[in-house]
């Protein structure tokens, strides 16, 4: 099965305390009910196993039951309104569409 990763930044002037609300109390709750999807979460990064500061502020691991299904979930108004709202706080997500070896 599929997973996505989801890499990204907030957009400058976006709250981390405003963000996290959201993820908490809608898009986890929202996205984890979809019948693509296994499950979500989001995690926030703490560094590198080097030391170093993480490139990216937030990782979400999408793991999915269909691909297909995706698509038709993705396009309900409440999902509309659910990406719409991530995409106005995220500075270009990098969605990235995996599959285990």
């Amino acid at each position: 099965m599929a997973k996505i990763i989801v890499l990204f930044n907030l957009k400058p002037g976006v709250s981390v305390a405003d963000y996290e609300r959201f993820a908490r109390e809608t898009d986890l709750p929202i996205v984890n009910k979809l019948p693509s999807v296994r499950s979500f979460e989001v995690l926030k990064a703490q560094g590198t196993l080097a030391g170093g500061a993480s490139p990216y502020q937030y990782l979400e691991i999408i793991d999915l039951v269909s691909l297909e299904q995706l698509g038709q979930d993705v396009s309900t108004e409440t999902m509309q309104k659910v990406a719409a709202t991530f995409q106005s706080m995220a500075d270009n997500p990098q969605f990235i569409i995996t599959e285990s070896l």
